[in-house]
């Protein structure tokens, strides 16, 4: 199909394939094999707000431990939220797991190939509903990210800013997906968005779409996509209590399953407030202030998480059904949240293990 001012889908396919991008989700370009919807939902979910680059490394492990959705299906929930720790956004892990589930009992373990059938699943989209179906069914949907976005409002020279101009850009790229391929086409987009379309100094030269691009032509490429300016993030602060038993357990706590890190075990803590927060200990110790605060950005807020740590004996613990006792042995901080790894960065020094310190400690001279 050919856009009015002769962009072509034919021009981008033939480009696609000589250089698509190499993905472990990806089948090549005129590759005899199907792809795999497990494969392609799964990174399409991981892919949500996240890079391809930090998402490799998790996809093969988690395709590694459950390489079909059935398998993903009976993982147990703390297990996959450990494995998710560090890709953020964790309301898509909770999402996965049910989906998985879902496409399991109630679909056969087959995924649904149309964009409407798709979006009844939980934790899928329109956006990744589109991706699905095209990709993996090569039905003709209209896949639009960020990538895609910035493509077409090049191509089309589009001043109107984002979020307001989505469903115009999406007219724009309706107008140029194929009947033929679209799956292959829909991943070619993105591929020139990440690749040569980026958003500081694309490419052009080298752009196959660079003659019919209009931004091109009237030199706006680095004005483009126009957005909405976003209202500064306002700061949270909270303080987060970090405790080692006097036999080594990590006390951690398993946080509720609605909102930011649902589900995620993490130091136990107060509620994170724009105005100044008390200290409020889950339990009775002799709580010693670090002087440090773990400091990272979520979505719509800065947080500023002070930082408290205390020794207890297990027993002296309240009979709290959240609280979690967490044996060295098993304790990995790259299972905890980014916050939370933050956070237990800061604090480890002044919570040595004892039994490391008797390990640690020299022999008297004989």
């Amino acid at each position: 199909m050919t856009a009015q001012h002769g962009a072509e889908a034919t021009d981008l396919l033939a480009w696609y394939d000589r250089h698509a991008r190499d993905l472990p989700w990806r089948v090549p370009p005129r590759s005899n094999a199907r792809p795999d919807p497990y494969r392609i939902w799964l990174s399409e979910v991981m892919l949500q707000q996240t890079t391809v680059a930090a998402v490799k490394a998790y996809f093969l492990r988690f395709t590694d431990l459950w390489p079909e959705v059935a398998d993903l299906a009976a993982a147990q929930d703390d297990r996959l939220m450990a494995e998710w720790a560090g890709l953020g956004y964790y309301a898509r892990a909770r999402n996965l797991l049910k989906c998985a589930r879902v496409v399991t009992h109630d679909h056969g373990g087959a995924f649904p190939e149309s964009e409407a059938a798709l979006l009844t699943l939980p934790g899928i989209g329109p956006y990744t509903a589109a991706a699905i179906s095209a990709i993996a069914f090569d039905q003709r949907a209209v896949v639009m990210d960020g990538n895609v976005e910035r493509v077409m409002a090049r191509l089309f020279d589009v001043h109107a800013p984002l979020p307001a101009a989505k469903s115009m850009l999406k007219e724009r790229a309706e107008g140029l997906t194929p009947q033929n391929r679209p799956g292959d086409y829909a991943q070619e987009v993105m591929d020139l968005g990440a690749t040569i379309c980026t958003p500081r100094a694309p490419a052009c030269g080298i752009c196959p779409w660079r003659e019919p691009c209009l931004a091109r032509a009237r030199g706006t490429m680095a004005d483009l996509p126009a957005k909405t300016p976003k209202k500064a993030r306002p700061v949270r602060q909270g303080v987060a209590y970090i405790t080692r038993t006097t036999s080594g357990d990590w006390v951690l706590e398993k946080r509720p399953d609605k909102g930011l890190l649902g589900g995620m075990l993490g130091w136990p803590g107060s509620e994170w407030r724009v105005d100044a927060v008390e200290d409020q200990p889950p339990f009775a110790a002799d709580w010693q202030d670090v002087g440090a605060e773990a400091l990272h950005t979520f979505t719509h807020f800065h947080l500023r998480l002070g930082l408290r740590v205390a020794e207890i004996d297990a027993g002296d613990l309240p009979n709290d059904s959240a609280l979690r006792l967490v044996p060295t042995s098993s304790f990995d901080p790259s299972d905890l949240p980014t916050i939370m790894r933050k956070a237990f960065d800061l604090a480890r020094g002044t919570l040595e293990d004892p039994r490391q310190q008797e390990t640690d400690t020299p022999a008297e001279p004989s």
